[in-house]
């Protein structure tokens, strides 16, 4: 008789409600999301899953993040204005957005209490629901922007 883990069943059942059956694929790329602390694209998820599954290929990883994002267990973001790679974070996460520098690309995770703050008075004013924001903000990190006044210019 196998057990399943508490989050298993939890995908299985939001899996169940919508039509869909949990198949090894989609639990294992979702777990690999899960557990990440940085941001992914499809193809470094692909990476991580041919150590567990060597025999999961790159289509079925995008078709599985197609039907994890329907279902609203991933998001797909989007990282400064000169990248097309979509990358990929696991519902459940606490709200958060995203610094991306221009200089060097790292990403960094920021929180901040006056997004929830804008959401709220917006939705007053205006009578909008909110379900998500997606706010992405650029620039220079620490050492890119030392570098401005060292150098003139980031690179």
């Amino acid at each position: 008789m196998s057990t399943s883990s508490p989050s298993e069943t939890g995908l299985r059942n939001s899996l169940h409600a919508a039509g869909r059956r949990l198949t090894p694929q989609r639990a294992l790329v979702l777990s690999i999301l899960q557990e990440s602390d940085g941001h992914l694209d499809a193809e470094a998820i692909w990476q991580q899953a041919r150590t567990r599954d060597e025999t999961i290929n790159l289509a079925t990883v995008y078709r599985t993040l197609t039907v994890l994002k329907e279902m609203g267990l991933v998001e797909q973001r989007y990282f400064a204005r000169d990248h097309k790679r979509e990358f990929y974070e696991a519902v459940g996460k606490r709200e958060h957005y995203h610094f991306t520098c221009l200089g060097c690309g790292k990403v960094v995770e920021v929180e901040t209490p006056r997004i929830r703050q804008a959401r709220r008075e917006l939705s007053g004013a205006l009578g909008l629901r909110f379900l998500h924001a997606c706010i992405c903000f650029e620039g220079y990190c620490a050492e890119c922007a030392a570098k401005t006044t060292d150098e003139g210019d980031p690179s």
